[in-house]
């Protein structure tokens, strides 16, 4: 659960965004803290993907607040995200299929160890490898035989440990999961999802965007609906049933 500060890391007041007459957000709050997992569901067409993609920095918000950590932010690109230690696992994950886990690991992150030849960075191999199985063995990712591998090599499952791990080694505040047991099975879903259990444990704050309901009553604390762009309905998720949350996705309504 969230820590005593219960400050969330994350907060959206009245935030809006048109594209030309269509309104694809209205007025939508939004909240996550440290050590909470917030399921963001709704139907095709409600907003999640524009929503993520302005706390990411892709869109900017027409009008409406954003705070991060309490304190007001302007996210008006993905550096910006980047600056406050957002990071977005997409559902393509974008992994580097003939790059080893490492190399992925750390992509554009490199540890270097000093300068070579025409000041050239040294990258310190050693280092990132020591780094990635700590992290992955944290993380209690235990079905690699290798940090060596191709990732192109490894299952769904392993595939969203490594794109998980990398926020994780990033050091992100927010992480936020895009349908990350999309199209896996029964038992790489259940490694995901006690992936996320790991991240709300290490006091992450996660948003998960999930058609998946079952997915979501098994991992997440709280869960916003969103429907045609506006808030249908905010549930704490032990005090709710998937026939609530289910009205509020198709029909907008909280009670019978």
């Amino acid at each position: 659960m969230a820590d005593d500060d219960n400050t969330p890391v994350l907060e959206l007041r009245d935030v809006t965004k048109t594209f030309g007459s269509v309104e694809a957000l209205s007025d939508v709050d939004l909240e996550v803290r440290r050590g909470e997992v917030m399921a963001l569901v709704g139907d095709n067409g409600a907003g999640k993907s524009t929503l993520i993609k302005t706390i990411a920095g892709i869109h900017s918000a027409d009008s409406g607040e954003i705070l991060f950590e309490g304190k007001p932010v302007s996210i008006s690109s993905p550096k910006d995200a980047a600056r406050l230690g957002i990071e977005v696992v997409y559902q393509d994950l974008a992994l580097c299929d003939n790059l080893d886990v490492v190399a992925n690991l750390f992509l554009g992150h490199e540890r270097v160890r000093g300068r070579g030849p025409y000041g050239l960075r040294v990258i310190s191999e050693d280092a990132m490898e020591r780094f990635a199985i700590d992290t992955l063995s944290e993380l209690r990712v235990t079905t690699l035989s290798s940090t060596r591998l191709p990732v192109g090599s490894l299952s769904g499952g392993q595939r969203q440990a490594i794109a998980i791990a990398r926020a994780v080694l990033r050091q992100a505040n927010l992480i936020v999961l895009d349908e990350p047991t999309a199209a896996l099975g029964v038992a790489q879903a259940a490694q995901v999802r006690r992936l996320i259990a790991d991240l709300r444990d290490r006091q992450s704050a996660v948003i998960l965007i999930s058609h998946n309901l079952e997915d979501v009553f098994a991992t997440a604390d709280r869960i916003c609906v969103l429907r045609l762009g506006r808030n249908a309905g905010d549930f704490t998720v032990r005090e709710t049933t998937t026939d609530e949350v289910v009205r509020a996705i198709t029909s907008g309504t909280t009670v019978g």
